[in-house]
C-alpha cells in the first residue's frame, strides 16, 4: 500500500464510507420500526386509570427506592412484575386488594429491615396504581427482571 494517499482515494474512502453508513443507518431504522411496531408498549391498551396510576408512582417519587424495568433506586423491589409474582395479574379486583392490604401495612415495624412509609393513598389512588402495575407488567421486558423475584 502507497504511504501517500492520492486525492482520488481518499474521495473513494469517503463515498464508500459514507454510502456504508447510511446503509447500515437505513437498516437498523427498519429493525427499529419493525421492533416497535410487533414489541412494544403499542399492544397494551392505555387506559385512563392507568395513566393516573402513572401519576400516583411519579407523585409519590416511588422511583426514588424501587425500580421498573430496571431503571430507578436499588433500595426496594423491582415492580414490574410485582402483579405476577403476587399472582394477581389477569384480576383487576384482587391486584386491587393485594395492593391496599400490602400499601396499608406498610411500615412493617420489624427491627432491622428496610421500611416503606404510608402514603396514605385514598382507594382510588390504590386502584389506578394497581392498574399501571398490571399495564407494565404487559410490556415485553425482554428478559427484566433476571429473576422472578424481581
Amino acid at each position: 500500500m502507497r504511504e501517500v494517499m492520492t486525492k482520488t482515494m481518499a474521495r473513494n474512502v469517503f463515498y464508500g464510507g459514507s454510502l456504508f453508513f447510511i446503509v447500515v443507518f437505513l437498516l437498523l431504522s427498519a429493525h427499529s420500526v419493525r421492533y416497535v411496531v410487533t414489541q412494544s408498549t403499542a399492544n397494551a391498551p392505555l387506559t385512563d386509570s392507568v395513566a393516573r396510576g402513572k401519576h400516583v408512582w411519579e407523585k409519590n417519587a416511588c422511583i426514588n427506592c424501587h425500580t421498573l424495568m430496571g431503571e430507578g433506586a436499588y433500595f426496594a423491589p423491582e415492580l414490574q412484575n410485582v402483579m405476577t409474582r403476587w399472582g394477581v395479574q389477569d384480576e383487576p379486583e384482587d391486584a386491587f386488594e393485594v395492593l391496599k392490604g400490602w400499601m396499608e401495612a406498610q411500615p412493617t415495624g420489624i427491627e432491622g429491615r428496610r421500611q416503606m412509609p404510608n402514603f396514605n393513598l385514598s382507594d382510588e389512588d390504590i386502584r389506578d396504581l394497581a392498574e399501571f402495575f398490571r399495564w407494565v407488567n404487559t410490556i415485553d421486558a425482554q428478559g427484566w427482571p433476571p429473576n422472578e423475584a424481581g
